[in-house]
Order: C-alpha cells, then structure tokens, then sequence
C-alpha cells in the first residue's frame, strides 16, 4: 500500500476510478472480478506515488487486464498532466486495443479521452518516393533506384491514383488487396531517407497526417518495436516525451527479445563492397547533375579516396571470414558463433581501421546531406538546385547504412564480452556473402538506462511474465530492479473442473527423436477422435513433417497445416468448419502457441508433442549459455527450464479463453514426470485436473 501523504491517488481520483469502472461494468452487464479490481488498485498506486512508479502484473486469462490497465492508467495519467502509451507486441492485440478496447470504455466508463495509433514511417507510402518510381528517365537510375517491373508499377499507379481521389490514406494496412513486402519497400521511407517539412509532399505526407494526431491524443497505441526505436533516439521523436508519459507495456514478455533484436547490427561483406562502389559513382553523377558545385566535387573525390581504402579492408575481411569453420544450418546457410564474444585475432586487428573508415563515409555523407539542405534553402547557389530535395533521402539513407558498418565493427574493435558475436554464411542463386552480427546480451541494462529511468511511470504486464511461480526471470531480463511492485492475478477460471492435463503412458522419451516421433504419430489419430476440434503443437519443423507425413489421407483432410496457407487464412477456414459441424484440426508450431484465440468449440484439445524447450542452434542462445556456464552457473536450469516453463503455460493457454470454455490438454513428453525439473513444470501451470498415465 502507498501511504496517502506520498501518493497523488486522492480520494477525488479514487472515486474517479471506481465510478468509472461501476459505469463499465453496468454498460457491459459485467459482474466485478475481484482480480480486475485488484490490478485496477495496483497501478492506480503505483502511478500514483512519488517514488518509484514502475509495476509488473501478471494477470491470467479472463481477468480482464485492458480494461483493468486502461481504467486505472488513464484517469491517474490525466489528474497528473500526463499521457499514457499503451504499447503491444503482436498486430492482433494492438488492432484489439485500438478498434474495440477504448472505443468501449469510452462509450461505458464515462471517461473522456481522446487516442491515436503510432506506426513507424514504413507503415506509410512515402508520396516523393512513389513519384520517383513512377518517373521514367535517367533521373531513377541516378538516384540509385532499382527499375520497377511492369507489375510493381502497376501497383504503384494503383497506389498513387487511389490517393489521389482520397480513396485511401496512405496506410499499408488499410491497403484492402495488401502488397508484397519488396514491393512496398520500395515506395516507402525511413527517418534517414525522410527530409521531413523539406519535402514537397510534407502537408500531404500519410505518415506526418497521423503524427499530428498522436501529438494531440491523451492515449497513444503503438508497439513494442517503436517505442524502442523512438527510445532509441532519445525518446519524444514520434511517441510523447518518456518523461512526460506512462508506458503501458502489453505482452511484456516480449519486450527482451524485442530489445535485444532492435540494437542488434550487422554488415554484409560484399554487399557493402558493392555499395561503396556505388556509392562513388553516384555521387560522381550528382556532381555534374548540379554543375560540379565544390561541396558535392569536394566530397565525391573524398569519398572516392577514403571509400577505396575502406573496400579494400572489406575485402581483405572477407578473405579472412571465409577460412572460419561455418557450420551448416540449411542448404543455403552456415553459421560461425565466435566463442564468448571473442573474435579471431587478424578480424579484431582490422576492426578499428574498418570502423574509423565506416565513421569517415558517414561524415563526408552527413556533410552532403547538409549542403543538399542548404541547396533546397536557397543558401549555395547550384544548378538544378530544385533537384536537392530528390537526392538529400538518398544522402540520409547512405549515411545511415554507413554509420552502421561504423557500430558493428567499434563492436568488434572493442571486443567486449557483453555481445553475442556470429559470421554467417548466406548462399545466394549466383554469388555468397558473409555477414557478421552483434547482438547485446545485456538487454536488462539497455532497458533500464533507455526506458525505466527516462518514463514517468510503467507497467508492464502479460498473462506469462511469471516462470517457475517467481517473476526472478523477468527481472534479470528486462532490468527491473528487486523492489519494482510485483503483483499476479490469479485467472478467475475454475481449471480443475473445466480442464484435464494428460499425460498418457508412452514407451519413448523425445531424447530418441525416431522412436519419439514414430510414437506421437501413432498416438495421434485417437487422441483427435477424442474431440471435433483440436490444436496440434510441435517445437520443431523436422518432427512437424514427419508426423503430417504419416497421418491417413482422410483425417489429414480435416488438417490445417501451418505454412499451407497464410495464419489467418487457416484459422478462419477451422472456425468456419467447425461451425458448419465437421472436424477441423490446426497443426503448428510456435507461433501458434500463442496469440491465436479459439474460445469454446473452436479449440477443445490442445496436444503438445514435447515440452518447448529452445531448440539450441541460436547464435543468441549459445552465447547466453556460455556466459553462464563461464560464471560457474546452469544454464539450463537457470535460462531453459524457466523458458520452458513460460512456453508451456502460453501453449496450455489456448484451451481455456472464457468461463464457458472446457476441454483437455494432453502433453506427449513424459519428462514432465519422470525429470527432477518436471516438478516444477507441473506446479508452474494452472491448477489442471491431473491425469497422468
């Protein structure tokens, strides 16, 4: 509890609060649940207090966390003049919490509100670009712009004209027919490309249309991977200031691996060789484009000097990364993870030359970028100066892939045992290319210095942030210190009379993958006839299709194979065939763990093939293992078991989605009972009706 004297949650806005949420409940004819209530009170007084302002919750299924969350966040953040990011990690959640989550609390709790939704630039058509590649002649190819073909450019035709009219805003994904992701690319933008109120298109501009609206909302909606990038920036470039803002971090979960992805870098060898050349060469053409002004002549001889140094490195690198001992992963892949970070010796020595060189590209293009600015301003005098404002995003862009190459090797110059370091192999239709990689392994410190001591006040919170019955795991991962306000929400569901947990007896252990594999796909046709509807969960692909492979032409007619078809594709031809009473089974792996929502008939048997432990090929993964094992730690009990733990509860959890739910979940991996950290597996679940084989 937070004494009243060091909190801000006064009783005006308590009543607040609580009326707000009877008003909800009355518009809905919801009944209150005591675990809501108590969320509602555990972040209203975390917000609400004068210290410390950063809270994690767990909250099962069926508690109602978003209205919990939104009822008391929004209230607390406005009393304190601030605003509220609610931020999800998968689309699904965030359509959710934006079509139908505050539309209806503000229609029922009497809460006046106004929100927005955040998405990243390329999210959004960027109208100069579209133009460009609409525009024939020498101008494209100058700019460095693959040629589209006549497909692409008749979708960019559709694309412009349908703007136009007004016919549609810009967004990709009110885009009804959709467009392929190389595609779209292409006719979109990021911050470095984007010259912002420069541009010609800017009070047109798709993108700065919905930043003004975020700029005006009391909510913003966005994603795990903008807030990161926004705070990656310094914060408040997109999303509110953090100082002025309560983050509320959905699927929270998440938010680690989201982390550690966002600042991870990486070079291709010879692509950038191949760049760098190209580079030279364009800016040799711009420089005559504008009549040979001394800013671009100056920087194109520049860069033609010190960029034949850097390719020569690149070379001499590649040489180099191409005698390591790759290991193959697929027909196209081999990957070699340097051992506790540490590179090879003859890599390491040429690192710091090859980041000062990446430093030096990116300064001569920043400087260029500059001019092209002072050009489109009026303040050097060139020829063709109305063609600056074309060239300054492709300025930006290079500088940014530059300054990249500078991170990735100030990386492995400084060689740190705080980064997972690879080279991977990549084999391509005509040629190959090494690519080397860091990744932070810290994503703790990264969160903890970026996001909880720039916001005002946080929440982070998920159904699965507990493993093994403790939040110990989140803790380490995210950053969050010992003392942070730890509350779980126990689910409102009564487990033990609408679900059974089987185990069955099994004569194989998954440690001898054949005879395991031959086994579940034995077991597997009478465990569907059980029920009309099920989902099938396998943690690898090479298990997937050899049990598929083994099921009878007429109950694989009732199968729906993940990769057969798009993921909402399946999900709505099962839902469909259950309604019209046939069987339907959805076979998957993880992604069909978690967020998919199959409440009652739709999902009445979820059957799991092993216990989803990592598979332990990730680069990452390997990394962490070792830095533990270095310290005299286990890794597996300390990093897997509680994974696996968090992996199961999330696959289980398809089963139950509201009180009317029932069914079963059958687990064919007897180490649950026949290991020592079976045990704890088992209490890690909810309280299930056991029947174990």
């Amino acid at each position: 509890m937070v004494d009243s004297s060091t909190s801000a949650l006064t009783d005006d806005l308590k009543t607040r609060i609580q009326s707000a949420y009877r008003a909800w409940l009355a518009g809905r004819g919801f009944k209150p649940r005591r675990g809501q209530r108590q969320m509602i009170a555990d972040i209203a007084r975390t917000l609400a207090n004068d210290g410390s302002r950063l809270c994690i919750v767990e909250a099962g299924t069926g508690t109602g966390k978003t209205a919990a969350y939104c009822l008391a966040a929004i209230p607390v953040a406005q009393a304190l003049d601030k605003r509220v990011v609610i931020a999800t990690a998968t689309v699904a959640l965030q359509e959710q919490v934006l079509l139908r989550d505050l539309p209806d609390l503000q229609r029922h709790a009497g809460l006046d509100f106004s929100f927005a939704l955040a998405k990243g630039r390329r999210r959004y058509v960027c109208l100069q670009r579209l133009d460009e590649l609409l525009r024939p002649g020498e101008d494209r190819e100058a700019l460095l712009f693959e040629l589209p073909n006549a497909e692409d450019s008749a979708i960019y035709q559709d694309l412009q004209n349908a703007f136009a009219k007004g016919a549609w805003d810009g967004d990709l994904d009110s885009w009804a027919d959709g467009v392929d992701s190389r595609t779209w690319n292409a006719a979109t933008n990021d911050r470095a490309g984007c010259s912002g109120g420069r541009c010609g298109y800017y009070h047109q501009c798709p993108f700065f249309k919905a930043r003004r609206q975020v700029a005006e909302a009391d909510v913003v909606v966005a994603n795990h991977d903008l807030v990161l990038a926004d705070l990656s920036l310094g914060g408040g470039v997109v999303l509110p200031p953090p100082s002025e803002t309560v983050f509320v971090l959905d699927e929270a979960h998440h938010l680690p691996e989201k982390t550690r992805d966002h600042f991870t870098v990486s070079v291709r060898l010879r692509a950038a060789t191949d760049w760098l050349a190209q580079t030279t060469t364009s800016l040799d053409t711009m420089a005559r484009r504008f009549g040979n002004p001394q800013e671009v002549a100056r920087a194109a001889k520049r860069l033609a000097n010190d960029a034949g140094d850097l390719r020569q490195s690149l070379l001499t690198l590649d040489a180099l990364a191409r005698q390591l001992p790759f290991e193959g992963r697929d027909e196209r892949t081999g990957v070699f993870r340097f051992a506790m970070g540490e590179v090879p010796e003859e890599i390491a020595e040429l690192s710091p030359a090859l980041s000062s060189g990446f430093g030096t590209v990116a300064a001569i293009l920043n400087d260029l970028r500059d001019a092209l600015e002072a050009a489109m301003n009026g303040d050097l005098d060139w020829q063709n100066s109305d063609q600056a404002e074309s060239w300054l995003p492709v300025a930006s862009q290079l500088a940014a892939r530059a300054e990249a190459g500078q991170r990735l090797f100030a990386d492995y110059a400084a060689r740190t045992q705080a980064a997972a370091r690879w080279a991977t192999m990549r084999r391509f239709d005509a040629s190959d290319d090494i690519e080397l990689t860091s990744a932070p392994l810290d994503t703790g410190g990264i969160l903890q210095e970026t996001l909880w001591e720039t916001c005002y006040g946080a929440v982070a919170t998920s159904a699965t942030l507990c493993a093994l019955g403790t939040f110990e795991r989140f803790l380490n991962v995210s950053g969050l210190a010992r003392g942070t306000v730890q509350s779980r929400i126990p689910s409102p569901f009564d487990f033990p009379r609408i679900a059974v947990f089987a185990v069955p007896s099994m004569q194989s252990d998954p440690g001898n993958a054949p005879q395991h594999t031959e086994e579940v796909a034995a077991l597997l046709p009478d465990l569907l006839a059980l029920e009309r509807s099920a989902l099938v969960l396998f943690t690898s692909w090479r298990q997937f299709n050899e049990v598929t492979g083994s099921l009878s032409d007429d109950l694989l007619d009732h199968c729906r194979l993940q990769d057969a078809a798009s993921k909402q594709r399946l999900l709505l031809d099962h839902r469909q065939a259950i309604d019209e009473g046939e069987r339907s089974y959805l076979f998957g792996l993880a992604s069909f763990a978690e967020g998919v929502d199959l409440p009652g008939d739709y999902c009445r048997h979820v059957i799991i093939a092993k216990l989803p432990f990592a598979v332990p090929d990730n680069p990452v993964d390997e990394a962490v293992a070792e830095a533990l094992e270095h310290e005299g730690r286990n890794p597996f009990m300390e990093v897997s078991v509680p994974e696996a733990s968090l992996r199961l509860v999330q696959a289980c959890g398809r089963l139950i989605r509201h009180e009317t739910d029932g069914g079963r979940i059958t687990l064919l991996d007897r180490r649950i009972v026949t290991r020592r950290y079976g045990e704890a597996l088992l209490a890690s679940l909810p309280p299930y009706r056991l029947e174990i084989g």
